[in-house]
């Protein structure tokens, strides 16, 4: 039973993984297009991506475990 429960974990912890990729590549790609971004706008987006970065290691550290 505990290893089903594990499973379903590691399925879950690897579709947001997935969704969390896919939003930081979706930034990146947005910053790195536009070049008229303003200086709130590219401190608003770090922040998003560091956000991004400390629930991605989270999970990543989660998998682990």
């Amino acid at each position: 039973m505990a290893d089903l429960l594990s499973i379903k974990m590691n399925r879950k912890i690897n579709k947001t993984l997935e969704y969390y990729y896919i939003k930081k590549k979706e930034i990146s790609d947005f910053v790195n297009s536009h070049s008229d971004l303003t200086p709130d706008q590219i401190i608003h987006y770090g922040e998003e991506m560091a956000i991004l970065e400390y629930k991605i290691t989270a999970l990543e550290i989660a998998k682990e475990n």
